[in-house]
């Protein structure tokens, strides 16, 4: 990202005494992110040869640059590219005959690192905690000692600069300048984010705006949004992605979803590094992202010039009535959180409100998106018939709260999400005329859908979460053709429903299924079968015998993900074979305390990556053929017995003697010391 050390490293390569004996020519240019390839042309050639070359074209440019270029072993930065196009039209001006000569580029965009041919890449990282303190301290006190009654507020300073060097040098320039006083210092500390992306700051500001200024159009909105949500928090991506289709930021692609359309723009921020990974699924893919703070302010920032959306503080402005995109934080008062929606326009397109209370909501008929919490059970039902538009729903209740049938009338929404606590709710019946949802979240009953009505399906439903006792049979399979992620339950001690299990084979789309049953007969859980269009699997299952259903999941072709909690082995082993689990990367097995025995046969698990294993206390060892997975990445055990440690340990030590270095992480906790 800006300001992450870049340049500053390729200066010090530049200006190093041995790269300055071993290299005959050194040229630096920096690549604007409107580049003229003539233009760089003649500023490379002048450096190398004093020779501006201003009345000869591009391609005679070029021409002479290599020739002057042949024979010598020369070192050229192109400092701070945007794009790989002006490589590729450089890039033929530069001899290469295994000389030792280098170009070095330095970028923002990973993608582009990625497509420079013949190229090795570095990804520049955050400073570590020692990193960031000498780095402050040389800035601010050069080599004079740090004074004492200063280090513990300094290292608050330090730590909220979060690595970046481009801050801990701004802000260390600053006080390098200021008074050595605690109080000046406590007050830095308060205020870090806000005064080293200040406008008075024009040099770190500039650089961090080089990255949002390059933005092409369609992913300016995406980047603006992320800046509503609250310092240091780490955001779901699946709830980021709706929020953005809620809102209409995605460009619509002919064959593409606009959920694919969202991970695309996902990608390219990460990309950009404008937006961070926090947090990796098992299958490699994001969970959650996050911003560093800087660049989160900077996206508030712009966000407010533009007037993108407007962020309540603890007091209600006068222009508040003009907004059309509000976000009420928590801790917000009441008595704000009131003056704000009775001032609020009526043409508000978008409502977030993380605050504990909120009154009655208005006329927000024009309203597309809403979060919030409310406690009253007829909200919903007083105010459906003002929100008609809305695409995107979550709704919090403190208490038991039960979905009206009129928010059938909302059919628009795309993404219905109920929380509450207390007794469990049954959705409407009508929730089936909602022909656009897409995503539906809350725990209780769906019930039947009409029968004798055909056109009555929710056909564009993808995600079905928290659903207790759901009754899959041949006509709900109708009605939801294209489900992805199911998430279910079963809770009563008679189950006959769990039959039904076995209509999971006839949902051909679904990729991801949660199943809980902790209780029922043996014969219904042998009913289930799954889709071989499923990646991930969690399944919990009380005391039922597994080897039947590990059969049938071993023989899913694009299975990626499997977490196994409870049940019996009623062999007390599990064996896996050759052409099992083919596609297999994460396993976690938990609480299936009666397995004693595991063992591999052949050349099985061919792409495992994590193996995590908790509360296995009768298996006393590893299979040895784990060590011999080369894709294996990491094993954790979680209160296993001490001999599956021993054996790991053992694993661990004879593929080392093979290889060299450690074949995989291990993680071993409460079991024994490795």
């Amino acid at each position: 990202m800006g300001g992450i050390g870049k340049t500053t490293l390729a200066r010090h390569i530049f200006e190093h005494a041995l790269v300055k004996e071993h290299f005959d020519i050194r040229a630096w240019t920096t690549i604007s992110q409107t580049y003229n390839v003539r233009e760089t042309l003649m500023q490379v050639l002048h450096q190398v040869s004093g020779d501006l070359g201003s009345d000869l074209s591009e391609n005679e440019l070029g021409e002479k640059l290599y020739k002057y270029l042949y024979g010598r072993r020369y070192i050229i930065i192109l400092d701070d590219m945007w794009s790989v196009e002006v490589w590729d039209k450089m890039r033929f001006f530069f001899p290469d005959y295994n000389d030792g000569s280098r170009v070095i580029v330095t970028t923002r965009l990973s993608n582009l690192a990625a497509e420079l041919t013949n190229s090795n890449s570095i990804g520049m990282r955050f400073l570590d905690d020692v990193s960031s303190w000498n780095l402050f301290s040389k800035t601010v006190f050069g080599d004079e000692g740090f004074p004492l009654q200063l280090e513990e507020i300094g290292k608050k300073i330090v730590e909220k600069c979060k690595g970046l060097p481009l801050s801990i040098a701004v802000i260390g320039g600053l006080l390098a300048k200021s008074e050595l006083t605690l109080e000046y210092w406590e007050h830095i500390e308060e205020n870090l984010s806000s005064i080293v992306n200040s406008e008075n700051d024009e040099y770190c500001l500039r650089v961090l705006k080089l990255s949002y200024d390059h933005l092409p159009a369609y992913l300016k909105p995406c980047f603006l949004y992320m800046g509503r949500f609250e310092e240091d928090k780490a955001i779901r991506v699946s709830e980021l992605m709706r929020l953005w289709v809620s809102e209409g930021f995605l460009k619509p692609i002919i064959d593409k979803s606009l959920e694919t359309v969202a991970e695309e723009y996902l990608k390219e921020l990460v990309d950009r590094n404008l937006i961070l990974v926090g947090w990796l699924g098992a299958v490699g893919n994001i969970k959650y992202c996050k911003m560093h703070d800087l660049v989160r302010d900077l996206s508030f920032q712009e966000a407010e010039k533009q007037r993108f959306y407007y962020v309540l503080g603890q007091h209600c402005p006068p222009g508040i009535n003009s907004q059309r995109r509000i976000v009420i934080r928590r801790r917000t008062s009441d008595k704000t959180v009131r003056d704000a929606l009775e001032t609020m326009s009526s043409l508000a397109r978008s409502f977030i409100c993380d605050a504990d209370t909120v009154p009655e909501l208005l006329d927000f008929r024009f309203l597309r998106t809403l979060s919030t919490y409310k406690y009253s059970e007829g909200y919903l039902d007083e105010n459906v018939f003002q929100m008609v538009n809305l695409r995107y729903l979550w709704a919090r209740f403190r208490y038991r709260f039960q979905i009206p049938s009129s928010i059938s009338l909302l059919w628009n929404l795309h993404t219905l999400i109920v929380t509450y606590k207390g007794e469990l709710t049954t959705a409407p019946v009508e929730i089936w005329k909602m022909h656009q949802l897409k995503h539906v979240e809350f725990v209780g009953y769906l019930p039947d859908p009409p029968s004798g009505d055909s056109d009555v399906m929710m056909e564009n439903l993808e995600t079905l979460k928290g659903v207790i006792d759901f009754n899959l049979n041949e006509e709900m399979v109708k009605r939801i053709p294209n489900i992805k992620k199911l998430s279910i339950s079963y809770e009563n001690k008679v189950m006959e429903r769990v039959k039904c299990l076995s209509y999971l084979q006839c949902l051909s789309k679904l990729e991801s299924l949660t199943c809980i049953i902790d209780d029922g007969r043996e014969e219904y859980l042998q009913s289930i079968s799954f889709p071989h269009s499923l990646k991930k699997l969690y399944l919990r299952c009380g005391k039922f015998h597994l080897e039947e259903i590990l059969e049938k999941i071993a023989s899913l072709p694009l299975l990626e993900k499997l977490q196994l909690y409870k049940g019996q082995f009623a062999r007390r082993s599990w064996e896996i074979v050759e052409g099992q689990f083919p596609s297999l990367k994460y396993l976690k097995l938990s609480e299936c305390g009666d397995m004693e025995c595991w063992t591999l046969e052949g050349s099985c698990l061919p792409r495992l990556e994590q193996l995590h294993l908790g509360y296995m206390e009768s298996l006393e060892e590893f299979p040895s053929e784990i060590g011999e997975i080369a894709t294996l990445k990491s094993i954790e055990l979680q209160k296993c017995s001490e001999s599956m440690a021993v054996s790991l340990k053992k694993i661990v030590e004879e593929q080392e003697e093979l290889q060299g270095d450690p074949p995989f992480h291990v993680i071993v906790n409460e079991c024994s010391l490795m």
